[in-house]
């Protein structure tokens, strides 16, 4: 045995105890006595992607109505996989809420990634756009909103920096 685990098993045995004889006195201070023992106060919501540890609250704002879905694409700290088709690591969907529409993403672990959003307001799948330039018709955001009026924006601009899991961010639709 291990010198850390003669200290560490001791206590496991301790919290668990304490933890079953809280559960009987009152739920909140089961709160209390997993933070105390060191288990997490708080498991994953449920959110949309392929589970982990590490999770992302979204809020998209200025959705303009509930038709339709909000398509999240999650990217890699890869500049050369962004906006490119079969880059992104995963796309997921939720309802559209009109107004804001909150919802939860899973991402791999903590690192770095970058988050583009439209609304699929016709359930296509996929974003339309119109023209030979292939403007949006859809409403559209990214991690960070950067400014999109003239071209797409920069990987650089759109990096979001996860250290951690439960953090949140807010991304503004664009309407054309």
């Amino acid at each position: 045995m291990r010198l850390i685990d003669r200290f560490v098993m001791p206590w496991r045995s301790v919290c668990a105890n304490s933890m079953r004889s809280l559960a009987v006195f009152a739920a909140p201070l089961l709160v209390y006595g997993a933070l105390a023992c060191g288990t997490p106060a708080h498991a994953a919501p449920p959110c949309l992607g392929p589970a982990s540890s590490t999770w992302i609250t979204i809020s998209v704002d200025g959705v303009r109505n509930a038709e339709g879905q909000i398509a999240t694409t999650v990217y890699a700290d890869a500049p050369e996989r962004f906006l490119v088709k079969n880059g992104s690591l995963y796309v997921v969907r939720t309802p559209a809420v009109a107004g804001v529409t909150k919802y939860c993403v899973f991402v791999p672990q903590v690192g770095v990634y970058a988050i583009a959003i439209y609304h699929d307001e016709d359930n296509s799948g996929t974003i339309n756009r119109s023209g030979v330039l292939g403007i949006p018709t859809e409403g559209f955001g990214f991690s960070n909103n950067p400014p999109t009026l003239a071209s797409l924006p920069t990987f650089r601009s759109v990096r979001l920096n996860i250290p951690r899991t439960n953090l949140a961010t807010t991304i503004h639709l664009k309407y054309p």
